[in-house]
């Protein structure tokens, strides 16, 4: 009571929305992570990086077992592994998706261009290639749900507020971008790219998300018009060669906006 109690006022001064997925974070400061891996060791490995770093951690060892644990669970994100006994890994995001969007992070020893491609299309919300680094795989994790945070206000809220990371500030009433307070001259496709990657900020977007949300439709020459743009909209917010201040090219993947992390 005393907890539901400050929820009540939490939200009469503005500070919170209430929605079934915030109120169970309030209640309970652990994030539930389910990680899908067969190879044990790995399983184990990622487990205890997760749990001391305070996250509640459930495990499968098949695909199989992971609609059963996510079923039963209902995880905050899933940590996924391709090459299962089973089944691929690309068929658990496919069912998942079908109903729910809660994050799903690959990690994989496959390096392929078309594998990523691939899994992000189907509903990954990032890829991670083995081997990988601690540092990394929290990083990863944490964008990951604040990007699930943010999509859960969307209902609750419209896009009338800003977007601030380091310097560069984005105000979506105004359709205004800011570099160090001073504005930044962006084409209506430029903005529209950059208000796009923002909102899912710490998420990898394939060239074919970015394309049919910005244009709606695709052709032989989408991806070099994309690049253009983009290659125009890093001018303007003075990235350097070399640096990537704010948005990360994904080499033959796709774009994504830099989460503070």
């Amino acid at each position: 009571m005393v907890e539901k109690s400050r929820l009540k006022i939490a939200e009469k001064e503005g500070r919170v929305s209430v929605s079934h997925w915030k109120w169970r974070k309030w209640m309970n400061n652990k994030y539930k992570l389910l990680v899908i891996e067969d190879e044990t060791n790995i399983r184990s490995f990622v487990k205890t990086i997760l749990e001391t770093n305070g996250y509640q951690v459930l495990t499968a060892g098949s695909s199989g077992q992971g609609v059963l644990v996510y079923s039963s669970h209902h995880p905050d994100l899933v940590l996924l592994d391709l090459g299962l006994p089973d089944e691929d890994g690309m068929s658990f995001i496919k069912k998942i998706r079908q109903s729910d969007s809660t994050p799903i992070i690959v990690l994989s020893a496959r390096t392929q261009e078309s594998d990523k491609v691939e899994a992000l299309d189907s509903g990954a919300n990032d890829y991670i290639t083995k081997p990988f680094g601690t540092a990394e795989l929290l990083a990863r994790v944490r964008a990951a749900l604040r990007n699930r945070r943010y999509e859960g206000l969307q209902g609750e809220e419209d896009m009338s507020g800003k977007y601030r990371l380091h310097d560069l500030e984005i105000d979506y009433a105004r359709r205004l971008v800011r570099v160090r307070e001073k504005e930044i001259k962006l084409t209506q496709t430029e903005y529209n790219i950059v208000a796009l990657l923002s909102q899912h900020a710490g998420r990898v977007l394939t060239y074919a998300t970015i394309i049919q949300a910005v244009w709606g439709s695709s052709d032989a020459g989408s991806i070099k018009k994309l690049q253009v743009n983009m290659a125009n909209i890093r001018k303007k917010l003075g990235s350097r060669p070399g640096k990537n201040n704010y948005i990360v090219n994904e080499l033959g993947v796709g774009y994504r906006m830099q989460d503070e992390s």
